[in-house]
């Protein structure tokens, strides 16, 4: 949030310069130490020859500066024609191009890691011509960030993806990656995606339909009915999601190092990608990259149905069997799900991440 204000005020202050020369009624060139001088020497500086200077801050997705990033001017010539056309930024993300001439150019940045970022722009005479904050992304073939972003800041990028991902845009479908490189989460990650998945507004409405067919049916009818018999069937299957989702889907992978999300495949025959879905119900990748037994899934389903007996009527409670054998039904509806996610629902979700490979 610092980092956003701190932009803002750049670009406002940026529009304030290059405005209040138009209030006095003289040109649009900003107020700059060198155009104040200018105007104060005589006409004989304001020819349209009188160089300009470039200057910006060069910034990765996380909102670090990033230093050593090599950056071109073309279009444009210096008055020094010794100065070389590209600079790179220094250790504080900045850049700037001195005694340039006057006229349209493009800058081109280039760094390791990141995708290039062409901007285009029109210095005027002896304008100082400050650019705002140059965000860079991630390259696109870039699994492991060493130099400006550390693996957990890309994870953070790439969290920031999934959780502007909604079914038909409105039901959250933020536990699954399409991003063709995805970066393991840390701990804290793994608790914020439950969190988030768990708080959304959109959840607590499908939550309420589920305890409503369930009165309809008057399933667990322990409960009775009325108000108190809803609020009662709203309150166990809203502590059944979040039981499962922090179990399953953040301590466990946590202390197990396990990704609790499904990553999207979208390439090979409809074959393989039917049996890479139904396999991810019991398989899952580790925090290594390597695929492993799905433990966190399995022994949350387990846990959550062992927790459930404390807040469920008693006749109505399951006994162990019955805990192993909606476990099992637990583990074929999450197949069913990953199939509808491989052939499905990237279709229906209108913020798939941009970087996922086309089937």
């Amino acid at each position: 949030m610092v980092f956003r204000l701190r932009a803002g005020l750049l670009a406002l202050t940026t529009v304030m310069v290059g405005l209040f020369p138009l209030c006095l009624g003289q040109t649009s060139q900003p107020v700059t130490p060198e155009s104040q001088t200018t105007a104060s020497t005589g006409p004989q500086f304001s020819g349209p020859q009188l160089p300009g200077r470039i200057s910006g801050t060069i910034i990765d997705q996380s909102g670090a500066v990033v230093s050593g990033a090599q950056v071109e001017l073309a279009g444009a010539q210096s008055q020094n024609k010794s100065r070389k056309q590209d600079v790179q930024s220094g250790t504080d993300g900045q850049f700037q191009f001195e005694n340039v001439s006057p006229g349209p150019f493009q800058l081109t940045i280039t760094a390791p890691n990141f995708a290039t970022q062409s901007l285009p722009g029109t210095l005027h005479p002896g304008q100082t011509y400050v650019l705002p904050p140059i965000l860079l992304a991630v390259a696109a073939n870039v699994t492991d960030v060493e130099v400006h972003l550390s693996p957990v800041e890309v994870a953070e990028a790439q969290i920031k993806d999934e959780e502007q991902q909604r079914l038909l845009g409105v039901i959250p479908n933020f536990y699954v990656t399409y991003d063709p490189h995805p970066v393991a989460l840390s701990a804290k990650q793994k608790f914020e995606l439950a969190w988030k998945n768990t708080a959304d507004p959109v959840t607590f409405l499908i939550v309420g339909g589920v305890a409503g067919a369930e009165q309809a049916e008057n399933a667990y009818d322990g409960f009775g009915q009325g108000a108190q018999g809803y609020a009662k069937r709203y309150g166990a299957a809203y502590a059944d999601l979040v039981t499962g989702t922090f179990i399953g889907s953040a301590i466990l992978p946590s202390v197990l190092k396990q990704d609790p999300r499904y990553f999207y495949k979208g390439t090979g025959t409809k074959r393989s990608r039917l049996l890479y879905a139904i396999a991810n119900a019991v398989i899952c990748k580790g925090d290594n990259g390597r695929w492993q037994p799905n433990y966190s899934n399995m022994l949350g389903s387990l846990a959550a149905g062992a927790i459930s007996n404390l807040y469920y009527p008693a006749q109505n409670r399951n006994g162990v069997g019955l805990t192993f054998e909606n476990a099992s039904i637990g583990i074929g509806a999450t197949a069913a799900a990953n199939i509808l996610e491989e052939f499905v629902m990237r279709k229906l979700t209108p913020h798939a991440s941009r970087r996922a490979e086309t089937p």
